[in-house]
């Protein structure tokens, strides 16, 4: 059996282990039209590759997915986060969860994943084909002809798709004449762009838990947030332009952003943390004295955006003053215009259909012998290593080839 497989990032490689494994005496190519392998574990998580998260609940997991959680939460159980970690580290790759749950090799080096993953396909005899871009694929009674032009073409017996998220649905249009269903890709996984915004001038601020809520819409984030030159980043921004990626995407990325500094939901909780401070440093500056921690220079521009002095006692606010406290503690709010998205590594949100895809087999429900595995698919998640999951997982169960 020849089996192609389209795609030479963290899913085509790990579907064609999987695939060479459990069909050792086939043939196994993987096709890649760069000339970059497994171009997105080299760039991720700053260079040192965020491979997993270390959660264990699977249905915790499946919650890190805005689209493909409920169908990944029925593979999790074949392979989740503890498969990959075992994987790895019976192949000499030692990894280690940080404090915020990320799993990253103990070297701090993505180098270490890319050298095993090329180690093992090396070791299975699979054969890897650079610059070789896929134009369309043909059906045939023996199995399918992968046209790489006008008159060059692969003969394949079962084919893998894993080449990954496409910007634009033509990118996927070759898949789409095959009968599949496209959902038009949005970005998802980016930063807010406040160009008008005086924030701006905290760059290099970060608060350790914020809450952040489109205005007008039910969507929250909440986590770290930090604020940047162009405007806001950190896992509380993330983590909503993730779950809202086509809402913002309708709303061409132009809406206000509403910030609780404090990441209390109750204003009155509020209210009698700022009534304690009151009883207890009256006489001090507003300057001085910062609730809940905040970073000093947020304070001071907080302060200044409410025009109360800095030099205003505490106990000399009044009614007025705290209630401009608590409003902006808890309801600040910031407009956004456009976005920034990661372009090494972007993610989408669409794809293929979930609807076109038989989830416990990965194989195509319109053409017999095609699989699918990682981004290609409409899955996404928040940031955390829960994207690459998603990538070993779905290439594990395609790998399979039924």
């Amino acid at each position: 059996m020849k089996i192609g497989i389209i795609g030479g990032g963290a899913a085509g490689f790990f579907s064609a282990i999987q695939a060479q494994t459990n069909h050792p005496k086939s043939t196994v190519i993987i096709l890649e039209k760069s000339n970059k392998l497994l171009a997105k574990v080299k760039v991720s998580g700053g260079g040192r590759c965020n491979v997993t998260n270390a959660c264990t609940s699977i249905a915790e997991l499946s919650k890190a997915y805005p689209r493909g959680g409920k169908q990944l939460k029925k593979l999790f159980p074949k392979f989740n986060t503890v498969h990959i970690r075992q994987w790895f580290e019976s192949r000499d790759v030692p990894l280690y969860a940080q404090d915020d749950q990320r799993v990253f090799p103990v070297s701090d080096d993505s180098q270490s994943i890319i050298d095993c993953l090329t180690g093992e396909v090396e070791k299975l005899g699979i054969t890897i084909k650079t610059g070789t871009n896929v134009q369309k694929i043909e059906k045939t009674e023996e199995g399918f002809e992968v046209f790489l032009d006008d008159v060059n073409s692969i003969f394949f017996n079962k084919i893998i798709v894993a080449s990954g998220g496409s910007p634009k649905k033509s990118g996927l249009q070759w898949l789409a004449d095959l009968g599949h269903e496209i959902i038009t890709p949005v970005p998802s996984l980016f930063t807010f762009n406040m160009p008008k915004e005086k924030v701006k001038s905290l760059m290099g601020v970060a608060v350790e838990n914020a809450t952040t809520r489109i205005q007008g819409e039910k969507l929250t984030g909440n986590g770290p947030l930090l604020i940047t030159h162009w405007g806001m980043s950190g896992p509380a921004v993330l983590v909503l332009s993730s779950f809202g990626a086509r809402l913002l995407a309708e709303k061409n990325y132009q809406f206000n952003l509403q910030v609780n500094w404090t990441n209390e939901q109750n204003q009155e909780l509020i209210r009698e943390r700022i009534k304690d401070l009151i009883s207890e440093h009256g006489q001090k500056q507003l300057q001085n004295i910062r609730p809940y921690g905040l970073p000093s220079r947020l304070w001071l521009f907080l302060l200044e955006k409410i025009q109360l002095p800095l030099d205003q006692k505490w106990d000399e606010i009044g009614k007025k003053g705290l209630h401009k406290i608590i409003e902006i503690l808890s309801n600040d709010i910031y407009e956004v215009s456009g976005k920034t998205t990661f372009k090494e590594e972007f993610v989408t949100c669409g794809g293929v259909s979930l609807n076109s895809v038989n989830m416990k087999t990965m194989e195509s429900k319109h053409v017999p012998g095609l699989y699918f595995a990682g981004e290609v698919m409409d899955i996404d998640a928040v940031t955390g290593g829960y994207n690459f999951q998603a990538a070993w997982t779905t290439g594990y169960i395609a790998g399979q080839i039924q």
